[in-house]
């Protein structure tokens, strides 16, 4: 048995871990690996890395502990590993929150806008879910709404928000989300809602959020014709 001190050995541990935190091109991995699994030529995409740098930080990942992968044809899908990977991602973001100004300041300026209405939580979702007396809109990519949804959401991205207006009730309040809360996609869709006559908040959260706190996440398409019937 090794000599050396047990409690400075787990701190060692546990500094490796957080150092494959603390990369930002690590955790914006970790949150697209959070919607879903994904090739390593599928997340250079989605983050703006060229390849070769996407792979380091995934090999990176997987040695620590907090992605696992496998295979699946000619690719590699890489995936959150088991246990409370996201709520460690959670956990710095609102350690950050809390005690630098420099994330408040930014937060204020771009998720905290005065003539915003207060964001929809998981606790008041999960209250009007008993009601059914809003629409739950998932503005993110499909194949990330493929990967997994909220319970009753309807796939509307974006960029066919504006073409898809005519098919959205006025009569209920639309609720719009997409990666969580500092994904802008929910933001831009409650702004082009209410600027045509919409009633519309956004979710607080996302996906991966709602699964850390014991949510089940979906996989079927709800297409907008099922809600313009109704």
């Amino acid at each position: 048995m090794s000599s050396e001190n047990p409690k400075r050995l787990l701190n060692s541990h546990f500094a490796a871990l957080a150092r494959a935190l603390g990369h930002e091109h690590r955790l914006e991995l970790l949150e697209h690996i959070s919607q879903g699994e994904w090739s390593v030529e599928e997340l250079a995409t989605r983050t703006g890395l060229s390849i070769a740098n996407a792979s380091q930080h995934l090999h990176l990942l997987r040695r620590s502990g907090l992605v696992s992968s496998r295979k699946s044809g000619k690719n590699v899908l890489f995936r959150l590993a088991e246990g409370p990977v996201f709520e460690a991602v959670m956990a710095i973001r609102a350690v950050a929150e809390h005690n630098l100004a420099e994330v408040r300041s930014v937060i204020a300026d771009y998720f905290e806008r005065p003539d915003d209405m207060e964001p929809v939580s998981f606790a008041e979702l999960r209250e009007r879910m008993r009601d059914s007396d809003f629409l739950l809109l998932d503005v993110r990519d499909e194949a990330e709404y493929r990967q997994g949804h909220l319970p009753g959401a309807i796939h509307v991205p974006l960029d066919s928000l504006e073409a898809s207006l005519a098919h959205l009730p006025l009569d209920r309040e639309i609720i719009a989300y997409c990666r969580g809360r500092y994904c802008i996609l929910s933001l831009e869709a409650v702004q082009t809602l209410r600027a045509n006559g919409f009633k519309s908040r956004r979710l607080e959260e996302g996906v991966a959020e709602w699964k850390a706190t014991g949510g089940i996440a979906d996989t079927g398409m709800q297409s907008l014709s099922a809600v313009s019937a109704v």
